[in-house]
């Protein structure tokens, strides 16, 4: 699957941000972190320069605001989704702005942010992790904070199956991608990178380790499903993971 195939996947699903805006401005109105994240990040967030790759449609830009951030920079290839993100953040008087970036060049300034957000579905778009954390590095002040909280390196195993948990036959933990055919255009190509390898590639890139945990609850759960038996707190869905630039 080519990187333009996955382009042209994710131009179709931006038109998400466009259709549903009055549905997302909504949810950013009331718009909080997880539970996990406010407690993670309630102290380096407050009255911090925030970045957050991979914004999408913004939302949780939002949340990251009402916690007490002093600016929030949305990076984000789609044009759509930076397009409705800033319209969003300037309707809610939010002290949010977007650019448009294909990562790893971020096209912020050395040592400019004091936090970098990595939340909910970023870094299986990451091919080369080794870059990517390099230039969040590069962008982070002297002690600044590297958080991720995402879905877990396993959950592109499990089926959604109601009964028990399943592997799914044609995944496996050591990939290196996979089609995801749950994505809402279809197509697109996710990275995969072992929980081993996410650690290991953050500890490389200059950062110290300051927190790790697995969690039982998915971040994300498609409005058509509820009693799916990988998510009955048995298996991990998703991680956390705050680390702080040496």
């Amino acid at each position: 699957m080519s990187a333009e195939q996955t382009r042209q996947a994710w131009a179709r699903a931006s038109r998400k941000y466009l259709e549903e805006y009055a549905e997302t401005l909504a949810q950013a109105r009331e718009a909080r972190l997880e539970p996990v994240e406010e407690q993670l990040l309630a102290g380096p967030v407050a009255g911090a320069v925030v970045a957050h790759p991979m914004s999408g449609h913004g939302v949780d830009d939002a949340a990251l605001a009402r916690l007490g951030a002093a600016e929030v920079i949305g990076l984000d290839y789609s044009p759509a989704a930076v397009t409705s993100a800033r319209r969003r953040a300037e309707e809610l008087g939010l002290p949010c702005r977007y650019l448009t970036a294909e990562l790893p060049d971020s096209g912020l300034d050395t040592a400019s942010v004091d936090v970098v957000y990595t939340g909910k579905g970023a870094l299986i778009w990451v091919p080369d992790l080794a870059a990517f954390l390099a230039e969040m590095r590069r962008i982070l002040r002297p002690g600044g904070v590297l958080f991720v909280y995402e879905a877990h390196p396993l959950v592109p195993l499990w089926t959604w199956e109601p009964g028990q948990v399943r592997v799914r036959e044609d995944r496996s933990y050591f990939a290196r991608s996979h089609v995801n055919d749950t994505f809402p255009a279809g197509g697109a190509t996710e990275h995969q990178h072992t929980l081993a390898e996410l650690v290991t590639a953050v500890l490389a890139a200059g950062f110290t380790l300051e927190h790790l945990a697995e969690h039982p609850e998915p971040f994300w759960k498609p409005e058509h499903l509820d009693a799916v038996a990988a998510w009955d707190g048995r298996v991990p869905n998703s991680f956390s993971l705050l680390a702080r630039r040496s």
